[in-house]
């Protein structure tokens, strides 16, 4: 897939990985929509907004649409997600089943609500010879393999995002879109920005090779290798350093 002249629908876009593969694949020429909570617009700067909650249809849909008033919707990036860690059973009680709801509707249902949206709209587009009509990146996690301690709700969503993106290839071949998943380890976000620099040296030393913190400007590295290479479809890619979490 060309990235210049393609018009890019980042979800979680304003901070983070989402935010790091919206810069790169501006700079390589596409025009960027990113789609984020209204508190977050601040936060996007100079990039185009469109303020939605990925659990809302007619919030994506309406952000879909402005995205494709812009050109041909040919990238979508699912980066929005959230954790909230909390063990199945504590001091004999039960976990919130309120809060697994909440995590699995914003990193599953979410995801997959600017899959179809957006892939309804690459649907129309014209093919891109090889390249196809679009490409759509989800991001799941290492959690979803190695799913530690009072990450049931996380694993749970993220190991969803996994299941789903060889069927959701297979369902959009026809349509000639593309589906791929990353699965991040212990990355640099702003979420780890608020623990002690200590924690942070101490998980990235977990870390086989290399031995730190993986970089926004990594995830976002591969996102843009996934769009640029047309053979890869239904896949899902572990970017790791090579870590297998322990159980806590």
């Amino acid at each position: 897939m060309k990235v210049d002249g393609a018009v890019a629908l980042i979800g979680g876009g304003a901070s983070g990985l989402g935010r790091a593969t919206a810069e790169l694949l501006r700079e390589n020429g596409a025009e960027v929509l990113i789609l984020d909570l209204p508190s977050a617009e601040e936060k996007a700067g100079d990039f185009k907004f469109a303020a939605a909650d990925v659990r809302d249809p007619d919030q994506v849909q309406a952000a879909v649409e402005q995205a494709t008033s812009l050109g041909d919707l040919r990238i979508a990036v699912n980066c929005a997600g959230i954790g909230d860690p909390q063990r199945i059973v504590r001091k004999g009680v039960a976990h919130d089943l309120e809060r697994f709801r909440r995590v699995i509707e914003i990193n599953l249902i979410g995801t997959f609500n600017l899959m179809r949206l957006a892939a309804t709209a690459m649907a129309g587009n014209e093919p891109q010879d090889e390249g196809g009509r679009g490409v759509i990146i989800n991001t799941a996690s290492v959690a979803a393999f190695d799913g530690q301690v009072g990450q049931a709700s996380y694993a749970a969503s993220k190991g969803g995002i996994v299941g789903l993106t060889l069927p959701a290839a297979r369902d959009l071949a026809d349509s000639l879109i593309r589906v791929a998943t990353i699965a991040p380890g212990i990355f640099d976000t702003p979420l780890l920005g608020e623990l002690p620099q200590e924690v942070r040296d101490s998980l990235g030393q977990m870390v086989p090779h290399p031995s730190r913190l993986g970089r926004p400007d990594e995830f976002a590295a591969m996102a843009l290798s996934i769009v640029e290479n047309e053979y890869l479809n239904g896949e899902v890619i572990r970017l790791d350093g090579a870590i297998r979490m322990a159980p806590r």
